[in-house]
């Protein structure tokens, strides 16, 4: 493959692949700043097959949406890839693209970090505590609902996962011979608590328990540091940021909405990454 190295004067991109359960969370680095970011499916084998051959920027904008004003770069640019993953299967495919750049827990600056800890939920907190300070506490209400905390030395203090919103409504459509499949777009707004019909039921179990136990966890934290920040982020996260403050507003007031934690993270990390 030819070496398409840019010019001298022209702007270095990257693009940072975060490899979530349910999707690929993309963001574009323009000489190592946060541009954009975006979201799209698990590429198949053969779409990564085909960026591996050509891994450059034309190729690259057929694949994802990246925006026309960086199309005066050359078309043959060849794009490195920081990737991040949660999914073996696709971290595997993606050995083959040439410009691979793989973050490990080893690349993350906290303490006491342990060997399965998920990257995702390390780089978020990496990212949350050089955005928000330390110490921190992560809420991710994506497929999992995760909370992650660090203390003031930046030292992992551990956390909790538990099946997130849309997994406990997907489990009891799929795993039981009557109850419908909802999705979360139907709990915009709170359901009655005490429901007269089966769709509603399930709404009111699943979000009165969730943000019951948001809540509690959130106590836990503020009883070990009273002051320190709270971010809440992933798909869900605006959903619950909303019925947290009607029901416990207290706790809603507090609660940040940040969903570029992982790639703040990230963007901290590429830093000492030569260009």
């Amino acid at each position: 493959m030819a070496n398409h190295s840019p010019a001298k004067n022209q702007q270095h991109l990257s693009l940072a692949l975060i490899i979530g359960n349910s999707r690929v969370h993309w963001g574009l680095f323009i000489d190592k700043t946060l541009y954009l970011t975006g979201n799209t499916s698990h590429p198949s084998a053969s779409i990564i097959q085909q960026l591996a051959q050509f891994p450059t920027l034309d190729n690259w904008l057929r694949v994802i949406s990246l925006p026309e004003d960086i199309l005066h770069i050359s078309p043959d640019y060849p794009m490195p890839v920081i990737l991040a993953s949660v999914v073996p299967q696709q971290t595997a495919l993606w050995q083959i693209y040439p410009y691979l750049r793989l973050i490990t827990l080893a690349d993350v600056p906290l303490q006491r970090m342990y060997p399965t800890l998920g990257i995702d939920r390390a780089l978020a907190l990496w990212g949350a505590g050089i955005t928000w300070g330390f110490p921190t506490l992560v809420i991710d209400g994506g497929t999992a609902l995760t909370f992650t905390g660090v203390d003031g030395d930046k030292c992992l203090l551990g956390g909790a996962i538990l099946p997130g919103l849309g997994l406990q409504l997907s489990s009891l459509g799929q795993k039981t011979g009557q109850l419908p499949l909802l999705e979360t777009s139907l709990i915009k707004t709170l359901p009655p608590r005490f429901a007269m019909n089966t769709s509603e039921a399930i709404q009111s179990g699943v979000i009165y328990t969730l943000l019951s136990g948001i809540k509690d966890f959130i106590e836990a934290w503020w009883g070990l540091f009273a002051d320190s920040q709270m971010i809440i982020t992933g798909g869900d996260s605006k959903l619950l940021k909303n019925h947290l403050q009607q029901q416990f507003p207290e706790i809603g007031k507090r609660l940040i909405v940040d969903n570029n934690l992982i790639f703040q993270g990230i963007g901290n990390i590429i830093q000492q990454f030569p260009i």
